[in-house]
């Protein structure tokens, strides 16, 4: 009984040991204001946190588990969207946020998202000190972006994505926290987003804002796809 005992401590200090050590990840699931999942379409990684590393599969569009549940939200053109972090962005490395218009005929609620109809709308930018690149978003519990005010009135997905660099020396080591929103924008203008990309294919394992050592003395860093349409 007493050598039983030992063991069950061993292993319940071994096992709490190897939960301190895990890596901790984080997802994306609700607008600012909402609760989880209710605009948000559920991940993949809804119970598991984990990130994605492969850029060439279907989850590298919105990372969901294939159920469209979520409801469509509302925003204006020109106001700012947030997403709620949980827990907080734990890696360092950028914010991108992109834009689909949902083709005529469909709605928020039941696009998949394919085709090139994926526009940035966002970048976060590195700073570089002593020989580290780093970004803003580490740490942060919500993040946020402004729907440019040209954006044409209609039924979108919005992508968040956060893309986590500290194992990126190595090939498929860069990790993509992933989410997409329903949302409606009213009021909008006129302007013709642009360049276009698809997911999977905006991205390649081998671009340097995924193959990248960020500890390495870099002073510059290029995230990977297209450029922003700033509306």
């Amino acid at each position: 009984m007493r050598f039983s005992a030992t063991l069950a401590v061993a292993f319940a200090v071994q096992s709490s040991n190897a939960a301190t050590l895990q890596p901790r990840h984080y997802t994306f699931p609700a607008l600012t204001g909402t609760t989880d999942w209710q605009y948000v379409r559920t991940t993949v990684n809804a119970q598991s946190n984990a990130g994605l590393s492969d850029v060439s599969s279907d989850q590298v569009r919105c990372y969901t588990s294939g159920a469209k549940t979520a409801s469509t939200l509302s925003v204006a053109a020109g106001s700012s969207v947030g997403f709620k972090a949980s827990p907080n962005i734990f890696h360092p490395g950028p914010l991108q946020f992109y834009m689909a218009k949902v083709p005529s005929g469909q709605t928020a609620a039941s696009w998949d998202g394919t085709g090139n109809v994926w526009f940035k709308i966002y970048a976060e930018q590195a700073t570089s000190s002593s020989g580290q690149l780093s970004w803003g978003s580490l740490n942060k519990g919500t993040v946020s972006v402004t729907i440019p005010k040209a954006t044409p009135s209609g039924d979108y997905l919005l992508r968040v994505e956060h893309i986590a660099l500290h194992q990126a020396s190595n090939l498929n080591g860069a990790q993509l926290y992933i989410s997409c929103a329903q949302v409606t924008v009213t009021g909008g203008g006129s302007g013709s987003p642009s360049p276009l990309v698809s997911f999977p294919g905006a991205y390649k394992n081998t671009d340097p804002g995924l193959k990248v050592n960020i500890y390495s003395g870099a002073t510059s860093y290029t995230p990977p796809g297209p450029q922003v349409w700033s509306g």
